[in-house]
Protein backbone atom coordinates (compact mmCIF):
# COMPACT_ATOMS: atom_id res chain seq x y z
CA UNK A 1 0.00 0.00 0.00
CA UNK A 2 2.80 2.68 0.81
CA UNK A 3 4.38 1.80 -2.37
CA UNK A 4 1.46 2.37 -4.34
CA UNK A 5 1.45 5.62 -2.39
CA UNK A 6 4.53 6.77 -3.38
CA UNK A 7 4.56 5.54 -6.73
CA UNK A 8 1.32 7.77 -7.40
CA UNK A 9 3.11 10.66 -5.49
CA UNK A 10 5.82 10.57 -7.73
CA UNK A 11 3.69 10.40 -10.76
CA UNK A 12 2.08 13.80 -9.75
CA UNK A 13 4.83 15.34 -8.86
CA UNK A 14 6.28 14.19 -12.20
CA UNK A 15 3.44 15.78 -14.20
CA UNK A 16 3.56 19.01 -11.52
CA UNK A 17 7.01 19.70 -12.52
CA UNK A 18 6.91 19.01 -16.34
CA UNK A 19 3.56 21.01 -17.25
CA UNK A 20 3.02 23.27 -13.90
CA UNK A 21 6.09 24.34 -12.88
CA UNK A 22 7.43 28.35 -13.92
CA UNK A 23 10.35 27.48 -16.41
CA UNK A 24 12.91 30.37 -15.37
CA UNK A 25 14.24 30.23 -18.92
CA UNK A 26 10.91 31.15 -20.65
CA UNK A 27 10.53 34.07 -18.03
CA UNK A 28 14.56 35.41 -18.23
CA UNK A 29 15.08 38.72 -19.67
CA UNK A 30 16.73 38.12 -23.06
CA UNK A 31 19.53 40.65 -23.96
CA UNK A 32 18.43 43.26 -25.83
CA UNK A 33 19.76 42.62 -29.52
CA UNK A 34 17.05 44.17 -31.13
CA UNK A 35 19.85 46.46 -33.07
CA UNK A 36 21.67 43.39 -34.28
CA UNK A 37 18.92 42.08 -35.51
CA UNK A 38 17.34 44.81 -37.04
CA UNK A 39 16.59 44.77 -40.65
CA UNK A 40 17.52 48.03 -42.33
CA UNK A 41 17.33 49.21 -46.53
CA UNK A 42 20.10 49.99 -47.92
CA UNK A 43 20.77 53.72 -49.02
CA UNK A 44 21.75 52.54 -52.52
CA UNK A 45 19.59 49.96 -53.53
CA UNK A 46 16.66 49.24 -51.30
CA UNK A 47 18.09 45.85 -50.13
CA UNK A 48 17.22 44.71 -46.23
CA UNK A 49 20.57 43.86 -44.38
CA UNK A 50 20.76 43.31 -40.80
CA UNK A 51 22.06 46.06 -38.82
CA UNK A 52 25.18 44.73 -37.77
CA UNK A 53 25.99 43.42 -41.13
CA UNK A 54 25.73 46.66 -42.83
CA UNK A 55 28.38 49.36 -43.30
CA UNK A 56 27.29 53.05 -42.41
CA UNK A 57 28.77 56.12 -43.89
CA UNK A 58 27.90 59.89 -43.03
CA UNK A 59 24.53 58.59 -41.00
CA UNK A 60 23.47 56.34 -44.04
CA UNK A 61 23.95 52.33 -43.90
CA UNK A 62 24.94 50.45 -47.52
CA UNK A 63 24.92 46.67 -47.71
CA UNK A 64 28.12 46.41 -49.75
CA UNK A 65 31.30 48.05 -50.52
CA UNK A 66 29.35 48.51 -54.17
CA UNK A 67 26.56 50.49 -53.46
CA UNK A 68 28.76 52.39 -50.78
CA UNK A 69 31.10 53.49 -53.84
CA UNK A 70 28.06 54.14 -55.87
CA UNK A 71 26.55 56.48 -53.02
CA UNK A 72 29.55 58.70 -53.63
Amino acid sequence: MLLKFLLFAGVIAFVYFTFFSKKKSLNSPKNDNSMDEAMIPCSTCGIYIQAKEAIMSSGKYYCSEQCLKEAQ
